[in-house]
C-alpha cells in the first residue's frame, strides 16, 4: 500500500512525499514515542535547582519581617558603615556630572515612628575615604587644595529639624561640618525599607535615602568654580542596625 502526504511549507512551497506501508508503520510509532515522552515529562514534578557558588541561601526556619515606616521599633540605630555612602556630584565644565563618594561614615539615628519631629540623627564621614575615577584627582582633594584631610578629617551632619511630608518623605535640616566651616543645609529623606536580617532572621536593619544640594564655595572649598560648578549635589544611601541594648 502506498500513501501520498502532501505538506505544505509555506505559501510559495509545497513538497509531496510517496510512502509505502513500512515507512509509514515507523512514523506512527516515532509520532507515538514523541507524545507520550512529552506526556510523561509534563506530569513529572519540577526539578530543584541546585544553589551553585556565591547563591544567596536563607537558613532553615528563618522567616524574612518586613516593617512599614510606622512599624518601626523606636530606639537608637547604629550606622551600618559597609553599606552606606555618601555621593558628590557637581557639573563639569558643563559637558557632564562629574561624581566622588565618601565611604566610611559611622554614626546614630535616634528614631520614633510616633514622634519623627524628635528624630535626631548624627553622622561623621571621614575625608580620606574620598574615591572618583581618577587618583590624582583623589590626592588633590585630600590636599590642603581643598579638603584639608590631615587637619580636617572629618566631615559631620547633625539634624536640627525632622518634618514630615508625606508616607515615607521628610525634610531634615542639620548643620554640616566642612574644612572647619558649619552651614545649615536641608535634606530630602526617604523611607527605603525595614525588616529583619533575611540570612539570621535576627536584629532589625533600617534605609533610608537622602538628597540635597550645597555651594561647596561656602565651605571654602570653591576651586575651579564656575567652570566645575560651585552647586553641589549629595545623594546619601544609609542603612542603619539597631541597637541589641538600647541605652537611649
Amino acid at each position: 500500500m502506498n500513501i501520498t502526504l502532501k505538506f505544505h511549507f509555506s505559501r510559495w512551497i509545497d513538497a509531496v512525499v510517496s510512502l509505502g506501508g513500512n515507512a509509514l508503520a515507523s512514523i506512527c510509532v516515532a509520532a507515538s514515542a514523541f507524545v507520550f515522552s512529552g506526556v510523561s515529562m509534563a506530569q513529572q514534578p519540577p526539578q530543584k535547582v541546585q544553589a551553585g557558588p556565591g547563591t544567596a541561601v536563607v537558613a532553615p526556619g528563618v522567616h524574612t519581617r518586613r516593617l512599614e515606616l510606622d512599624q518601626i521599633p523606636p530606639g537608637t540605630y547604629d550606622v551600618v558603615t559597609k553599606e552606606t555612602l555618601v555621593r558628590y556630584g557637581v557639573d563639569h565644565m558643563g559637558f557632564s556630572e562629574f561624581w566622588g563618594t565618601f565611604a566610611g561614615a559611622t554614626g546614630t539615628l535616634a528614631i520614633d515612628p510616633k514622634a519623627i519631629a524628635a528624630t535626631k540623627l548624627d553622622v561623621k564621614v571621614p575625608i580620606a575615604q574620598v574615591e572618583t575615577t581618577n587618583r590624582e584627582l583623589n590626592g588633590e582633594l585630600f590636599s590642603d587644595e581643598f579638603f584639608d584631610a590631615e587637619n580636617y578629617p572629618w566631615m559631620r551632619f547633625s539634624s536640627t529639624k525632622v518634618i514630615r511630608t508625606g508616607p515615607k518623605n521628610f525634610k531634615m535640616t542639620g548643620d554640616l561640618t566642612m574644612h572647619n566651616i558649619t552651614k545649615s543645609i536641608v535634606l530630602d529623606v526617604t523611607f527605603h525599607g525595614a525588616g529583619n536580617d533575611p540570612f539570621t532572621g535576627k536584629d532589625i536593619f533600617v534605609g533610608f535615602d537622602a538628597k540635597g544640594t550645597v555651594m561647596r564655595s561656602e565651605f571654602a572649598l570653591g576651586k575651579y568654580v564656575p567652570i566645575v560648578s560651585d552647586e553641589t549635589t549629595i545623594t546619601i544611601s544609609a542603612e542603619f542596625k539597631k541597637r541589641s541594648i538600647d541605652h537611649s
